[in-house]
């Protein structure tokens, strides 16, 4: 083989990890730009995020329904919103105690939610718990399913409903509950204001940056499952 041939062979095995070409490229003008439209995007969506998920949409409905879990201070806004709506009947749900269980005269948040209402001036006749059965996950969908089967089970012609609970997290439970009680009760929604953080500055506080990316990736989450069943 002649010397020209065997240059010719190693050129061809030559293995070439990088090679020089031209490409485009942002100025520091550009970057500046670009930089700017990120932050403005982030702090749009940072801005958005908790008024999304601390959605309120009541609508006309003769029924209340009180998510026990909530602090005092939410069901104490419950307390107001039955007294000065049209309600004839407020329900609370919510699972087993899940610490002190054995000191506690309740042993379930409905119970609680519901004693806390009745020693706030509603009266007992017209406060109904309907405790939900302890479950590992998916607790605000068992809450759902247990007043679903309540109803059922019981003379009550609802047709409508208004859902009350912690703020962040009421665009979970609406979008749980109406799937769950649809298509025969319509429900509507009100958040409970926090008190533990500013929601207009929630990412100022550790409580608050917890509440919402925390509620923020159950949404999404929700977003994906068929809670109809």
């Amino acid at each position: 083989m002649s010397r020209k041939n065997r240059q010719n062979q190693q050129q061809r095995l030559k293995i070439r990890l990088i090679k020089r070409q031209e490409m485009w490229t942002l100025t520091a003008q550009g970057w500046v730009i670009a930089i700017a439209l990120i932050a403005s995007v982030m702090f749009f969506n940072i801005s958005h995020l908790y008024p999304f998920l601390a959605v309120t949409s009541p609508i006309k409905a003769d029924v209340l329904v009180v998510e026990g879990w909530v602090t005092d201070y939410a069901v104490e806004q419950a307390f107001t919103e039955f007294k000065s709506g049209s309600y004839r009947q407020i329900f609370t749900t919510g699972g087993p105690v899940e610490k002190g269980f054995y000191l506690a005269e309740y042993n379930n948040f409905a119970a609680i939610a519901a004693a806390t209402l009745k020693n706030l001036g509603v009266q007992p006749e017209k406060v109904t718990a309907v405790p939900t059965p302890d479950v590992i996950k998916d607790r605000t969908h068992a809450s759902a399913i247990a007043l679903r089967q309540w109803l059922a089970n019981s003379n009550l012609p609802i047709n409508s409903m208004n859902l009350l609970t912690s703020d962040a997290h009421a665009r979970r439970s609406w979008l749980i509950f109406q799937q769950v009680l649809a298509p025969k009760i319509k429900v509507g929604i009100i958040a409970a204001k926090p008190v533990n953080y500013n929601p207009n500055k929630w990412w100022t506080s550790s409580e608050g940056v917890r509440t919402v990316i925390s509620e923020t990736i159950a949404y999404i989450y929700a977003l994906f499952v068929n809670w109809g069943i």
